[in-house]
């Protein structure tokens, strides 16, 4: 069996961008990691990101993110335990 938590990212801006008017245009494509399993059953996280639009230079700028272990779709922490 397995067990999902779905996450999205909050429509309030990073204090970092107190001086930048921005506006929330939508989301990233959803993404899904595995995570360590709890009790013995599979957890799988669905996360949403939020972008952003910067409205003085009209560019898209969003919060970085650094969960997944480059080259698996897992934390980093669950790639180096299965190591």
């Amino acid at each position: 069996m397995q067990r999902s938590i779905e996450l999205e990212e909050v429509n309030t801006p990073p204090s970092e961008w107190d001086g930048i008017k921005v506006l929330s245009k939508g989301f990233f494509p959803q993404i899904v990691i595995q995570d360590f399993p709890i009790r013995g059953h599979k957890v799988f996280f669905h996360i949403r990101r939020r972008r952003w639009l910067n409205t003085e230079t009209s560019t898209l700028i969003y919060r970085t993110w650094t969960l997944v272990e480059k080259g698996t779709r897992m934390t980093g922490e669950f790639a180096a335990f299965l190591k």
